[in-house]
């Protein structure tokens, strides 16, 4: 475990650089712009036809399509086709979830949603992306999860801790359920206090006035309260993973990932903390520990894909010892992937052979 938080030919000019064309009088000009018409006719009418045989989704202008369920979506964008949707199930026939109303959704791994911890602790979806998993066309970013599957088993878990959520879905083997409540796309959880009425009158007339500066003092004050009680959050988890209680740990750690601050940029710019980095390499650890290998070779992966770059660490520290002995080939998989060795081990082990120096 890490203790610390440390991409036609053109005319020829003639003269003086003038160009000339010649030009053949004895073309027939009358005869040749009746041709020339008579075709742009036949070309017109046979587009005319053609655009009269197309479904009706592909002749409405663009502003104006919608998915071919025929339910009450918002239009999308011309590209936004099959190769892109692959992974969004869809939903015929049933109606649009309204906000306060929850809906339960079926899911396979890999799915495509992001999520991040609010204020209360709870797990809100922050980001759909099909390219990463399966999804649900019901779903929407700011909708806050109710319920979900238990790790193992048919159990329901009532989505109130952040930590355990991500636990369950990283360690649930097979598809997952979830409940969620819509709350139409509403941001409110990650935001800070912007409520103020002086604040938004000055904001809305371009002023910088008593009320911009005390709500900005108040957010900084909340955002140093929100960094205190992420660092304690954190410590707590390293206190869990020395006692050996790595499930534990791992809410800890989940709850440090969830409290990432949103738009954070370093003095190095770069857009994730180290605290983030080093939560993601530590869950890895945990899994490790528990012998899970499946999650921890995800956890690693996720980690080094963050920006972890302790590689040294990575192929010696005891916290993935387990991992590494148990799965050497995907582990060395997934850490190539982000440090190349220097020399090939295989082109090593090839000039051992053929010099004789491999034979005992």
């Amino acid at each position: 475990v890490d203790y610390s938080l440390k991409h036609t030919r053109q005319p020829k000019a003639k003269g003086r650089g003038h160009i000339t064309m010649r030009y053949n009088n004895n073309h027939r000009t009358p005869l040749f712009i009746l041709v020339a018409t008579a075709a742009l006719l036949v070309v017109a009418a046979a587009f005319s036809m053609g655009r009269a045989t197309q479904p009706a989704y592909l002749s409405a202008p663009i502003s104006t399509r919608t998915r071919s369920t025929g339910l009450a979506f918002r239009p999308i964008k011309p590209l936004c086709l099959q190769s892109q949707r692959r992974n969004v199930q869809s939903r015929v026939g049933v109606e649009m979830p309204k906000v306060g109303d929850q809906y339960e959704v079926n899911l396979d791994k890999p799915i495509g949603i992001s999520f991040a911890r609010g204020n209360d602790g709870r797990a809100y979806i922050i980001k759909l992306d099909p390219r990463k998993g399966n999804l649900d066309e019901r779903m929407e970013v700011g909708d806050v999860m109710t319920e979900i599957s238990a790790s193992f088993g048919d159990d329901v878990w009532k989505a109130q801790n952040f930590g355990q959520i991500m636990y369950a879905i990283r360690t649930r083997v097979g598809g997952c359920y979830f409940k969620f409540e819509k709350r139409d796309g509403d941001m409110g959880f990650l935001e800070m206090d912007n409520s103020d009425l002086d604040f938004k009158k000055e904001r809305r007339g371009g002023n910088y006035g008593a009320g911009t500066r005390e709500v900005q003092m108040r957010n900084y004050i909340t955002s140093k309260e929100n960094e205190r009680k992420r660092n304690e959050v954190f410590n707590t988890g390293l206190d869990d993973y020395k006692s050996g209680n790595y499930e534990d740990a791992i809410y800890k750690f989940e709850d440090v990932l969830g409290m990432e601050p949103p738009n954070y940029v370093g003095d190095n710019f770069a857009r994730i903390t180290p605290m983030y980095e080093v939560a993601s390499y530590n869950i890895a650890c945990c899994y490790s520990k528990m012998k899970n290998f499946d999650a921890g070779l995800e956890a690693l992966n996720d980690a080094l894909n963050c920006g972890f770059e302790d590689y040294e660490k990575v192929r010696t520290a005891d916290g993935l010892k387990e991992l590494r002995e148990s799965e050497p080939e995907k582990f060395n998989k997934v850490l190539n992937r982000y440090d190349e060795p220097v020399f090939d081990p295989k082109l090593v082990e090839g000039f051992k052979n053929f010099f004789g120096m491999g034979k005992n």
